[in-house]
């Protein structure tokens, strides 16, 4: 059995939180947002839905506001502090357990969610099977293409660290390489957004939320988000599903 995962150790706590803070990480949270909402207009009211590493709070709000039954799953209890103010309010269950080996029954909820996780660990595989096994219907996932200028992202980490300072490194994925996975799973890509065609750390290093909107809309006009954006948010349907 593969080692326990503890990447979302960092994504819950305060000090990844302040990577989002400001304008610039507001309009990045407002752009994933967007996407996500696009991919989930079909989801009703009622929806079973399982966040996995989901401490980052920053699905909570989006699922919430949908009116969706919504449970969170963090590796450690610790995962749970940023989610506080929506577990006392009953509106978010959170249980801490092995992401790998999620504590739940097969095919247990309608959509199960998970970002900020796959680029940094290395069985994302095993973490895609995990997903689909307790899936009804559904599962979202964000990950960072290859089909990007994020190519360059490892070429220029040095760099990039100077402009964000606590970045981590991480893995760029091959769009047909997460859909054969998926596939594995008895599941097929049902739809994808493309976020930002211009690297998240250029963004961050000039500062300017409105610049940031007219740079990304160039490629927006001339149709190449969709298939350059990045981070990419993809839902896949489990085959014989009606997504």
């Amino acid at each position: 059995m593969a080692d326990r995962v503890y990447a979302d150790v960092e994504t819950s706590s305060d000090a990844y939180a302040r990577r989002f803070s400001g304008p610039v990480g507001e309009w990045f949270l407002a752009r994933q947002a967007e996407c996500t909402n696009a991919l989930l207009r079909d989801m009703a009211a009622g929806t079973r839905v399982l966040e996995v590493g989901g401490g980052h709070a920053q699905l909570a709000p989006l699922l919430i506001a949908r009116g969706f039954e919504v449970t969170i799953i963090g590796s450690t209890p610790a995962c749970a502090h940023r989610l506080s103010p929506w577990i006392e309010r009953s509106q978010v269950r959170f249980e801490a357990g092995d992401l790998l080996a999620l504590p739940v029954k097969d095919r247990s909820y309608d959509l199960v969610l998970s970002f900020r996780l796959l680029p940094h660990i290395e069985q994302w595989e095993e973490l895609v099977g995990e997903l689909c096994r307790v899936s009804a219907r559904s599962v979202v996932i964000d990950y960072p293409s290859s089909r990007s200028v994020n190519v360059f992202a490892h070429r220029l980490f040095a760099a990039k660290k100077t402009v964000e300072g606590d970045t981590r490194e991480f893995t760029l994925f091959e769009p047909s390489r997460v859909a054969g996975t998926f596939a594995r799973a008895g599941f097929s890509v049902a739809r994808e957004c493309g976020q930002f065609v211009w690297p998240m750390a250029l963004h961050r290093a000039v500062g300017s939320a409105p610049f940031s909107r007219v740079l990304e809309g160039v490629p927006r006009a001339l149709g190449l988000t969709g298939p350059l954006g990045s981070p990419r948010i993809l839902r896949a349907d489990r085959s014989g599903s009606q997504g």
